[in-house]
This record gives structure tokens, sequence and C-alpha cells, in this order.
């Protein structure tokens, strides 16, 4: 504060810019923070939503994994059937193996 020639006294003219920048940083991130709550809530829900289709993803790929894997096997034992899917699957770049057991 300082004093005016008439002795009263005068507000700084820095504080009141000076609390308009706080109050306005601390509203930023007052909305900021909200946005930031929101949008981790709504990811939380298409995780959620999407995790039934990614259970149903990997029961499919254990079940190709598996008759791939019994396919080779018959390859290997001798099944003509089999050596054909086989030399069809390496023919566009899949190898099919046995599985370990």
């Amino acid at each position: 504060m300082t004093f005016s020639p008439r002795g009263g006294r005068q507000p700084e003219a820095v504080s009141l810019p000076l609390i308009l920048i706080v109050v306005a940083l601390f509203l930023l991130m007052a909305v900021e923070t909200g946005q930031a709550i929101h949008d981790h809530g709504a990811l939380a829900e298409l995780i959620q939503a999407q995790q039934p289709t990614i259970d149903q993803a990997v029961k499919v790929r254990q079940q190709l994994q598996s008759l791939a894997g019994k396919t080779a096997e018959l390859a290997a034992a001798g099944d003509p059937g089999a050596k054909s899917v086989v030399e069809q699957m390496k023919a566009q770049g899949v190898t099919l193996g046995v599985p370990k057991k």
C-alpha cells in the first residue's frame, strides 16, 4: 500500500492484476482437472465395453492354435489332407508348428 498526497491509502496497482491472474490460473487448472477426470472415466468405460470382444478373440486364437497344431501333428504323421493344408499355409507365409507339450 502506498499513501496518497491527501493522506489516504491507495491499493497498489499490481495487486488487482496479480489477483486476476491467480484466479484465472486456478479456474483453468480446475477446468483441466475436471476434463481429465471425465476423459479417464470415458476411457475406462471404453475398455470395459471392449473386454467381451477381447475375451472372445483370445478364445478364437486359442482354438485356432489348437487346430493348427493338430493339423501339423497329422501332417507329421503322414495324413495327405493335413500335408496339403500345411503346404498351402506355407505358400501363404504361415508356418504351422507342432504344439509343445
